[in-house]
């Protein structure tokens, strides 16, 4: 059982972090990237925040669980550029990478060769 406080109000939780309590979060590098965030106004509220969570919670259900391993080759170049749009956009560049496959073959991108 986990011994972190929880925080119902994100607001509760926001003032948390500006007073420098930390563990609230897993990673204390997403804790400081959330509150200056939330300092500098990029932080948007959600419209129909219900509805958007059991959209999310759907899409979550009906993301396939099953996943393979496989060794892929790329140039270093093409590796390095994928890291970098995988760390502007926050997310892991394997999962860049797996989604970009994803797309690829449920149709939804469009590659010329």
């Amino acid at each position: 059982m986990s011994s972190k406080k929880k925080y119902e109000d994100k607001k509760e939780l926001l003032d948390a972090l500006r007073n420098g309590e930390t563990g609230l979060i897993d990673d204390p590098e997403e804790e400081r990237e959330i509150l200056e965030a939330y300092e500098k106004g990029e932080l948007i509220p959600v419209e129909n925040h219900e509805e958007k969570k059991k959209e999310l919670i759907e899409a979550a259900r009906n993301t396939p669980i099953k996943t393979k391993r496989i060794t892929i080759r790329l140039s270093e170049q093409d590796l390095e550029r994928l890291k970098v749009k995988a760390a502007e956009t926050g997310i892991p560049y394997q999962t860049l990478i797996g989604s970009l496959v994803h797309q690829y073959a449920s149709g939804r991108l469009i590659v010329q060769i």
